[in-house]
């Protein structure tokens, strides 16, 4: 399902010891765990801020050759609208599934922006639970995080493991999910 694309990162405790896509982290496992077999472990989803499963029975070249041709097309779902808003689709130029196509596009573009922050402000979070939710000045922390105020989050959590305030900046400024 796409899952091979995700940009991961793997902590050992309070250290960032890899980055990448799912093959690369999963490789970096493997390894981390053959040289301390009991050490502990996490992989996150950088979109997300959130643990995942990696399944480690698979090669580096499994999730290449298991991806095979993407479905292209669309998909029929069913919409409810009141008769005002039917009329007005039908009488809108290629009907009603191509005017909905272009506001869904409209709005997508319209609130983008807004869109990223909240959804980089939850990853933060989200990876904060995880790997700081005992961590002193946790609820300040997240009270500037969702306030946007980067500068008093910094200073809040410079006590922090030096990987997870970086991890958690990179977080809140979007660097994690472009690289």
């Amino acid at each position: 399902m796409g899952d091979e694309n995700r940009n991961l990162v793997l902590f050992d405790g309070p250290r960032r010891i890899a980055r990448g896509s799912d093959a690369a982290v999963a490789a970096a496992l493997r390894k981390a765990l053959e040289a301390a077999p009991q050490a502990a472990l996490r992989v996150f989803d950088l979109a997300t801020g959130r643990p995942v499963d990696l399944d480690l029975r698979e090669t580096e070249a499994a999730p290449a050759a298991r991806r095979g041709r993407p479905r292209l097309g669309v998909a029929a779902r069913e919409v409810t609208l009141l008769p005002r808003h039917w009329d007005w689709l039908a009488s809108q130029p290629g009907g009603a599934s191509a005017a909905l196509r272009r506001l869904v596009d409209q709005a997508r573009k319209t609130g983008a922006d807004d869109d990223a922050r909240r959804r980089r402000t939850e990853a933060a979070y989200g990876f904060m639970v995880e790997t700081a939710g005992d961590a002193p000045d946790f609820e300040e922390a997240s009270r500037a995080l969702f306030a946007g105020d980067r500068d008093r989050l910094a200073a809040l959590i410079a006590p922090w493991s030096p990987d997870i305030q970086t991890q958690i900046l990179e977080l809140f400024d979007g660097a994690a999910s472009t690289e």
